[in-house]
């Protein structure tokens, strides 16, 4: 969300705002951090204040530039995402990667190559263009779960000020605590310094996990990355069509006389029951889902879940969750 850009760093660095400005980083200006959920009628998704993965990718750079001081490392923090499809996500549900969501990152280093205006950009300011296509070798910008990185963090605050779990102001207070650490491998890593914002950050990020893994989110999930599979089939979109903006992919599928209805369908869906054993009638199916969580440092203590008790346990409770009901009916 751009009001917590100024939180993350006060001020936009030129080399950021003009990779900003080329035209696949605008490009996820109308791509939604919400996987297409949004266009649901799902209570908890429906009137959702916009948050892009523009907005998401350059909070992202920000949050790297501002511990680091590094422009390769921060242009890698933003680009990171310059790949990802319309509804995002739900494509890793349509080529079967949604448990390791990684299938869509794959073009990201030939985008930014092909690109002559991110090219010049990098040139300008004297960054390596192979410097900038993989931010997993930064472990401030990315690491693995359930470490705190610059992803995991702008995504995790922005969401709980998206979904009202959090206020803009709470969220730059847990942002003011944080500080770099070292992890237990003894690699650079965001951590908290008081034991106070720590625990509220865990048990506050715990909730945009469950939101994640929700039977309404994999619903929503499966049933679109299905039509657009029919939509791939159909020829009404084409792969390429993926790597567009989201709302002339809808208008594509709203032209088709197959898919404009199924869109319709899709639009209305309000409320998904899970149930135990697959019911004999109507169309269900069973949507795993790839558990997102994290469990912060906080310099001096460690790991959240090592010292405070709640976390530990809710944390517990969350990976044990139970995703293997039914889901349904599906509406088509």
């Amino acid at each position: 969300m751009d009001t917590l850009w100024p939180v993350y760093h006060r001020d936009i660095p030129p080399f950021l705002s003009q990779l900003a400005a080329a035209a696949p980083m605008q490009r996820l200006r109308q791509v939604g951090m919400n996987c297409g959920c949004e266009y649901t009628s799902f209570p908890r998704f429906r009137r959702l204040p916009s948050y892009s993965r523009y907005d998401h990718s350059l909070g992202v750079g920000l949050i790297v530039w501002h511990f680091t001081g590094d422009a390769a490392q921060a242009a890698a923090g933003l680009l990171h995402d310059v790949a990802t499809p319309v509804f995002a996500h739900t494509v890793d549900f349509l080529q079967g990667d949604h448990l390791q969501q990684e299938a869509t990152e794959g073009p990201t280093a030939a985008l930014i190559s092909a690109s002559e205006e991110i090219r010049t950009v990098l040139n300008a300011h004297g960054i390596a263009v192979e410097n900038v296509w993989d931010y997993h070798r930064y472990p401030l910008a990315d690491n693995d779960p359930p470490g705190l990185s610059a992803d995991r963090l702008e995504y995790t605050l922005g969401n709980l000020v998206n979904y009202g779990f959090a206020s803009s102001a709470q969220a730059a207070a847990l942002y003011a605590d944080m500080t770099v650490g070292e992890n237990e491998q003894g690699v650079p890593e965001l951590a908290f310094s008081t034991p106070e914002r720590a625990a509220e950050f865990a048990l506050a990020s715990l909730k945009t996990s469950r939101v994640y893994v929700a039977d309404e989110d994999r619903f929503s999930m499966e049933l679109l990355s299905r039509l657009l599979r029919l939509a791939l089939e159909r020829g009404t979109l084409t792969p390429e069509d993926l790597q567009t903006t989201e709302p002339e992919v809808i208008a594509r599928l709203e032209s088709d006389r197959v898919c404009a209805p199924m869109w319709a369908a899709f639009r209305a869906c309000s409320q998904v029951r899970s149930m135990p054993d697959r019911p004999a009638q109507g169309q269900w199916l069973q949507v795993p889902a790839k558990l997102r969580c994290i469990d912060p440092l906080c310099r001096g203590l460690g790991r959240v879940s090592a010292w405070h008790p709640g976390f530990s346990r809710e944390l517990t409770q969350f990976r044990a969750l139970p995703l293997d009901g039914w889901l349904g009916p599906f509406p088509f």
